[in-house]
């Protein structure tokens, strides 16, 4: 067989290239924040079914809510549940057939991603 010297390439060029969309990245964090939801939602149906067991399984799941991991996990259930509630507004307005042109679909994901920032400090506020 001959010697064939093959050009050093990259394997992938497109990756060196490619600009991720905002309207894939925030497509793929709807589907993340609708799975990332049922944390939020075990630890807390964990904690009422303990508070129906018994007062030192109670003890026990209250500990684990009110420390600083229950306090992460329903902060970010709380930003989950902003970005997934604007996200899907965002999509019933493009199911009217609204805002399909790339610089409106744009602006409306920063929206989204902004808007529930700012709505999840508003709540965390609020709670405390």
């Amino acid at each position: 067989m001959a010697n064939v010297k093959r050009a050093e390439r990259p394997l992938s060029p497109h990756l060196q290239i490619y600009r991720p969309q905002l309207t894939a990245i925030t497509s793929i964090l709807t589907r993340i924040t609708g799975n990332g939801l049922i944390v939020g939602t075990i630890l807390a149906v964990w904690w009422l079914l303990a508070a129906a067991t018994s007062p030192a399984y109670f003890a026990v799941a209250d500990a684990v809510v009110t420390s600083w991991f229950g306090d992460l996990v329903f902060t970010a259930s709380a930003w989950a549940l902003w970005y997934h509630y604007l996200a899907g507004l965002r999509h019933l307005y493009f199911d009217a057939g609204k805002g399909l042109d790339i610089p409106t679909a744009e602006k409306l994901g920063w929206a989204c991603i902004i808007g529930s920032v700012i709505l999840t400090l508003l709540t965390v506020l609020l709670v405390q």
